[in-house]
C-alpha cells in the first residue's frame, strides 16, 4: 500500500532540507562537480548527435574533449590575458574618465557644475571608488584563483568530471529512473521532461546566444578601435540571458567609453552605437527564436530574484545552480497551478464539472 499523501511529503522535506544544509556547508566544495555536471548536461546533445552520426559514446567524448582543449588553449593564450588586462587599465582609467566628464559637463554647462558642487564632488568620489572597489575585487580574485588549490579544483577536476559525466550520462538517467518511486515515475518523468525542455531551450539555447553576441560585440567594437572592447563585449554577452540588459549595459558602457575617445569623430561614435543596434536586431529576430524559442517560460523578474537569493545564501555556487532551480520551480508551479484548477478545492463540490 502507498504511504499517505501527508507521510510523503514529510519525507521529501526532510530530503529538500538536508540538499539546502549540504549546500550551505560545503557549497564551495561542490563548485567543481557543478561546473562539470553544467558543462556534461550542456554538451550530451553533441555527443548524442555523433553517436547517431556512427560513433560509439567513449570516441564522441574523445572528440570533443579534444576539440574543448584546443579552444580552452586558444583562450588561454589570446583571449584571457587581453581580457585580464583591459579589465584591469579600465579600473584604472575610471578616475580619469569621470574627471573627464566633470570637465566636459562644466565646459558646456557651466551653471549646473559649479567647483565645488555636489554633482562634481559625486562624479570624482564615483571615480575614485570604482577605482579602489575594482582593484579590491580584481586583487582578491586573481588570489583566490591563483592559489594552488582553486588551480587544481577548476582546471583540473572540473574537466575530469564532465568526461566522466558525459561518458556515462545516460547509464546515470537510466539509473535515476530505475530508483524512481513506481507510483508516482510516470508523473516524475513528465515533469523531468518538461524541466529538461525548458533548460535545453534556455541554458543551451542561451548560452549559445550569449557566447555568439559576446564574441560578436567584442571582435566588431575592437575593429572599431574602441578602448576595453573585449571587456565591454564580455559583459554584454555575458549578461545577455536577461532579455535587453545585456544591450542596455553594454551600449551604454560601449557608447560612453566612445564619446571620450572619439569625441568630434561622429562616424565612430555611430559604428559603436551602430554595432550594439545590429546585435538587437541579430538577436531578435534570428539567435533568440532560432536557438530558445518563444517558449521557454522563464521570466526575466523570476530569473533576477533567483540569482539574488541564491546568490545571497549560496554566494557564487548559489548563482550556478539558481537558472535550473528557477526553471524548475516554474515547471513546478505550473504543474501545481493545473493540479489545483482540477481539485475540488478549486472547483467546489457543486460544479458539475467536479463529477460531484
Amino acid at each position: 500500500m502507498a504511504l499517505p499523501i501527508r507521510e510523503q511529503l514529510k519525507y521529501w522535506g526532510v530530503a529538500l532540507a538536508v540538499t539546502l544544509v549540504v549546500f550551505w556547508f560545503i557549497g564551495d566544495v561542490l563548485l567543481p562537480f557543478i561546473l562539470g555536471g553544467a558543462i556534461a548536461y550542456f554538451l550530451d546533445p553533441v555527443a548524442d548527435r555523433l553517436e547517431r552520426l556512427g560513433l560509439s559514446r567513449t570516441l564522441a567524448t574523445a572528440v570533443i574533449t579534444v576539440v574543448a582543449l584546443l579552444i580552452f588553449v586558444i583562450m588561454a593564450l589570446l583571449v584571457i590575458p587581453t581580457l585580464v588586462n583591459q579589465t584591469v587599465s579600465l579600473v584604472e582609467t575610471a578616475p580619469k574618465l569621470f574627471r573627464d566628464l566633470t570637465d566636459f559637463l562644466i565646459q558646456r554647462f557651466p551653471s549646473l557644475l559649479d567647483a565645488d558642487s555636489t554633482l562634481r564632488t559625486s562624479l570624482t568620489g564615483l571615480g575614485a571608488t570604482i577605482q579602489e572597489r575594482g582593484g579590491q575585487l580584481l586583487e582578491t580574485a586573481l588570489a583566490s584563483f591563483a592559489s594552488i588549490l582553486n588551480i587544481v579544483l577548476l582546471f583540473v577536476i572540473v574537466p575530469v568530471v564532465a568526461v566522466y559525466l558525459l561518458l556515462d550520462w545516460d547509464r546515470m538517467v537510466a539509473a535515476i529512473d530505475r530508483l524512481l518511486p513506481r507510483e508516482h515515475a510516470p508523473t516524475i518523468r513528465q515533469l523531468a521532461r518538461e524541466i529538461d525542455g525548458t533548460l535545453a531551450s534556455f541554458v543551451r539555447g542561451m548560452g549559445t546566444v550569449c557566447l555568439i553576441l559576446g564574441t560578436y560585440y567584442a571582435l566588431a567594437l575592437m575593429l572599431v578601435g574602441l578602448q576595453f572592447g573585449l571587456v565591454v563585449g564580455f559583459v554584454a554577452g555575458l549578461v545577455t540571458f536577461i532579455p535587453y540588459l545585456g544591450a542596455l549595459l553594454g551600449g551604454l558602457l560601449a557608447i560612453g567609453l566612445a564619446l571620450f575617445q572619439f569625441w568630434g569623430d561622429w562616424l565612430s561614435i555611430g559604428l559603436v552605437a551602430g554595432i550594439f543596434v545590429l546585435g538587437q536586431v541579430v538577436e531578435g529576430n534570428v539567435l533568440t527564436p532560432k536557438l530558445v524559442g518563444n517558449s521557454v517560460g522563464l521570466h526575466p523578474v523570476w530569473l533576477i530574484l533567483a540569482l539574488s537569493v541564491f546568490g545571497t545564501l549560496f554566494g557564487f555556487v548559489g548563482m550556478l545552480v539558481a537558472v535550473p532551480v528557477a526553471a524548475a520551480l516554474g515547471v513546478l508551479a505550473r504543474f501545481g497551478v493545473e493540479q489545483y484548477q482540477r481539485s475540488l478545492l478549486y472547483r467546489g463540490h457543486d460544479d458539475p464539472e467536479s463529477g460531484a
